[in-house]
């Protein structure tokens, strides 16, 4: 495809095809910056060689329209059954509709005994008091497993704390967030204790025993809280090593 300058007749005003040069309109542009030679190759490769593409007018014979039909009803339900799906509820709505939040009324230390003997027979079996042979534990064996326990119904106390109110704090754990204890004490108040430069005390009772005269002494453990700010469920994967705390 080639084009040409086209002189206007002055008399009808018509172009006049007699005198149109055969000259590239390219041509004369390029003659500007290079050589005969040059202006020639370029306009033999760039210009007149150049292949032009056109877009297929017919589909492509590997394709099978029938699949492609299948294919496209498919994702149309796809799409439209993920349209449909509630969306889950973000961080705020959460806090605004209260989810996480115990109510008043369920905020009883009565309520949370049971959990608490549930919660001694769970840590009885991860540390291996459970068939009433082993009576001591080292920390060595069982720091990890203190570590990496769910304290969910937990009596825990405070047995020291920058904040000198908090210490003497006594309670069932009823939820255990990344930063905090929140615990139900014997007076049915739900206290909300921060783990950060706090130490917490509990005791493992040991199973009672038939025909055993006398009461074994329970395991009693301290914890720094400041070593379990974490989530319960990502502590539960969680290497700890032990090193020197500074705070102490």
């Amino acid at each position: 495809m080639t084009y040409s300058h086209r002189t206007l007749d002055h008399v009808s005003g018509m172009p006049d095809m007699a005198t149109a040069p055969n000259e590239h309109i390219a041509e004369s542009i390029l003659q500007r910056a290079h050589s005969p030679d040059t202006v020639a190759t370029i306009l033999r490769e760039r210009v007149k060689q150049r292949p032009l593409l056109l877009r297929p007018t017919s589909p492509d014979p590997g394709i099978n329209a029938r699949s492609k039909r299948q294919y496209e009803r498919l994702q149309k339900a796809k799409a439209k059954r993920k349209s449909n799906k509630p969306k889950p509820l973000s961080a705020k709505q959460k806090r605004a509709l209260c989810i996480y939040d115990i109510p008043k009324e369920q905020q009883k230390y009565a309520i949370y005994e049971p959990v608490h003997r549930m919660w001694c027979t769970y840590m009885r079996e991860i540390l291996g008091l459970s068939d009433g042979k082993r009576a001591w534990v080292d920390a060595n064996g069982a720091g990890q497993m203190l570590v990496s326990a769910d304290y969910h119904g937990a009596l825990v106390e405070v047995t020291r704390s920058r904040c000198v109110s908090r210490v003497g704090l006594k309670g069932i754990v009823v939820k255990d967030t990344k930063y905090t204890f929140e615990v139900v004490t014997e007076r049915n108040e739900l206290k909300i204790v921060p783990k950060e430069h706090t130490l917490f005390r509990f005791e493992v009772p040991f199973e009672q025993e038939d025909g055993v005269e006398g009461v074994r002494k329970p395991l009693v453990f301290e914890i720094h809280g400041s070593q379990f700010e974490n989530r319960a469920p990502d502590r539960a994967n969680k290497k700890v090593k032990p090193h020197f705390d500074p705070d102490l």
